[in-house]
C-alpha cells in the first residue's frame, strides 16, 4: 500500500500575501514527497483555472504555486453561485478517479 498525503485547507477570503507564501513554500515541499491529494475552500473567486487567468496578484500568484508543483485541479465546474470556491488538487495522475460535486461528477 503506498501512502499518499492528504491536505485539507480553508483560505480566508482576506489573507494576507505573507501568509499565501507560507502556504505556497510549504505545499512545495510537501508536494515533492508523497502522492498528494489537497482539498478546500481557497477564496479565490478571481480565478478562472479553465483558461488559467486571475485578475488579482495574490490569485495569480497562487496558480502559479499551482502549476509550479505541478498539481492539477480536478474540479472544473462552479460549486457555488457560477465560482470554483472549493478545490480538488492533485500531483499525480491517476490519483483520483471519479469526483462528484452536486450530483455533476466526473471520472
Amino acid at each position: 500500500m503506498a501512502d499518499i498525503l492528504l491536505g485539507v485547507c480553508y483560505r480566508p477570503p482576506n489573507q494576507d500575501e505573507e501568509a499565501d507564501e507560507v502556504f505556497c513554500k510549504r505545499l512545495a515541499e510537501v508536494s515533492q514527497l508523497l502522492p498528494l491529494v489537497l482539498v478546500g475552500d481557497f477564496n479565490l473567486l478571481d480565478v478562472c483555472w479553465k483558461y488559467s487567468t486571475a485578475e488579482r496578484k495574490q490569485s495569480r500568484r497562487f496558480m502559479e504555486c499551482v502549476e509550479d508543483n505541478f498539481l492539477m485541479s480536478l474540479v472544473s465546474e462552479p460549486i457555488r453561485g457560477g465560482a470554483l470556491l472549493d478545490l480538488l488538487f492533485t500531483n499525480r495522475e491517476g490519483l483520483v478517479g471519479h469526483v462528484a460535486v452536486g450530483g455533476t461528477s466526473w471520472s
